[in-house]
C-alpha cells in the first residue's frame, strides 16, 4: 500500500555536526538510512538543511576572517557545495536521487517566484527525487538572520502541502524551563496553542555553530500549525527518530494544527488583493461550485486586468457574481489567448505549458 504523506525534515547544524566543528558523516549516514527507508515505503520527503557555513569553515581549515556578512557569505558559498556533495554521496548508496534548491525569503514572498518554487518541488517529488533545500546565504542581500532555516522549513512545508514538519535539534524538545539551568525541567510533550508563555520559555540559541534557537523553532511551528501542518521538535541524535516519528511514535514536542490543512494554506496564500477578474461560462461555474473541480481554459469567456502568473484574481460568473478567488497558473496575456480553448492545445498556442488547468482547485477558495 502506497503511503500518501509528505514530510519536511529540517536538520540544524548541531544535528549534522553532533557538536563538533565539521559535518559528522557517520551520523549523516544514519539519517540517510532512515530517510531511505521512508522513501522506499512511499513517503514524500523534503529536506531543509543547515550546515553550509560550518562545512565551509572546516573545508577552509578554520580561517581567521573578519566578523562581517561577507565572511559568512564566503563560508556559505564554499560550504554549500561540500554540504550538497555529502548528501548526494550518501543518498547514492541507496540509489536515491536528490535535487538542490537554494531559496531566500524573497523567493517565498514574491508570488511568481513562490509558484515557480512550488512547481519545481512538485516535479521533484512526483519523480521520486528528494529536494534538499537551504537558505541561499551566499547571495542574501540582508544579514543572515537567526533561525532563517527554521522559518524557511515552515514555508517550504506550506509550499509542498506537507502533513508534518520535523524540526530536529540537539534538544529533546521544548521544556517548561531551561534544562541547562534547571535539572528538574520537564519536557512538554504536546502544545495545543502557542501562547506568550510558550514563547517566553523557549529561550535562546544553545549552540555556537548554528544560527537557530528554540525560539525560532516556536516561530516556525506557529507558521506551520496555522497552515494546518503538524510540527514536531525532536532530538536529532535519537536512534530511528525520523522513522519513528513518521509512524506515529510520540517523541519530543508535538504542536497540533490550528486550522484545516488546505483551507489554512489558502488563507496564507491569498493574503493579497485581487489583481484581475476571470469571467467563466455556466459549465465552468458548475464545475467549480458543484463538482469541486479546477477551472479549465475552455470555461473562460473573458479576462479583465493585467496580472502575472500567481497573482490573486476573482472568478466571476457571466451574471457578474464573484464566486471564488484563485491563483492562475498563467498570466493575463496567456489567458487571453487560451480562453475558450482546449487544455491539450495550450502548448501549441503558447509554446509552453504550466499544466492543463487555468486555476487549480488547490489554488482556489470559493466565496
Amino acid at each position: 500500500m502506497k503511503i500518501d504523506k509528505t514530510i519536511v525534515v529540517k536538520f540544524g547544524t548541531s544535528t549534522l555536526t553532533q557538536g563538533t566543528a565539521k559535518l559528522n558523516l557517520p551520523h549523516m549516514m544514519e539519517i540517510v538510512r532512515q530517510l531511505a527507508q521512508l522513501h522506499q515505503a512511499g513517503f514524500r520527503l523534503v529536506i531543509v538543511t543547515s550546515g553550509a557555513i560550518a562545512a565551509g569553515r572546516h573545508y577552509l581549515n578554520h580561517p581567521k576572517l573578519p566578523p562581517t556578512i561577507a565572511s559568512k557569505q564566503l563560508l556559505a558559498a564554499v560550504g554549500q557545495s561540500q554540504l550538497i556533495q555529502t548528501w548526494e554521496k550518501l543518498f547514492a548508496i541507496y540509489d536515491i536521487h536528490i535535487g538542490q534548491i537554494l531559496l531566500t525569503r524573497a523567493d517565498i514572498e514574491d508570488r511568481e517566484r513562490f509558484l515557480n518554487a512550488r512547481d519545481t518541488l512538485r516535479a521533484l517529488l512526483d519523480n521520486q527525487i528528494i529536494p534538499v533545500i537551504n537558505e541561499n546565504d551566499a547571495v542574501a542581500t540582508s544579514e543572515i538572520k537567526v533561525g532563517d532555516n527554521d522559518n524557511l522549513s515552515a514555508l517550504v512545508a506550506i509550499l509542498v502541502q506537507a502533513e508534518q514538519l520535523y524540526l530536529l535539534t540537539d534538544q529533546q524538545g521544548l521544556f517548561d524551563s531551561d534544562p541547562r539551568k534547571n535539572p528538574a525541567a520537564k519536557l512538554i510533550s504536546e502544545v495545543d496553542k502557542i501562547t506568550d508563555h510558550i514563547r517566553s520559555i523557549a529561550g535562546g540559541s544553545g549552540t555556537t555553530l548554528g544560527t537557530g534557537g528554540m525560539s525560532t523553532k516556536i516561530s516556525a511551528a506557529d507558521v506551520a500549525t496555522r497552515s494546518g501542518i503538524e510540527t514536531i521538535i525532536a532530538p536529532g541524535n535519537r536512534t530511528n527518530v525520523i522513522t519513528d516519528l513518521a509512524y506515529g511514535e510520540g517523541i519530543g514536542t508535538k504542536f497540533t494544527v490550528q486550522a484545516d490543512r488546505l483551507e489554512g494554506r489558502k488563507q496564507w496564500l491569498y493574503a493579497a488583493p485581487a489583481a484581475g477578474v476571470i469571467t467563466i461560462d455556466e459549465g465552468a461555474e458548475s464545475a467549480v461550485l458543484i463538482q469541486y473541480k479546477s477551472l479549465l481554459p475552455a470555461g473562460i469567456v473573458h479576462v479583465e486586468g493585467r496580472f502575472s502568473r500567481g497573482e490573486v484574481v476573482k472568478i466571476r460568473t457571466q451574471q457578474g457574481k464573484d464566486i471564488a478567488l484563485g491563483v492562475p497558473r498563467y498570466n493575463s496575456d496567456a489567458l487571453h489567448l487560451l480562453k475558450g480553448k482546449k487544455s491539450q492545445d495550450i502548448e501549441k498556442i503558447l509554446g509552453y505549458e504550466y499544466g492543463s488547468v487555468a486555476v487549480h482547485r488547490d489554488d482556489m477558495i470559493v466565496l
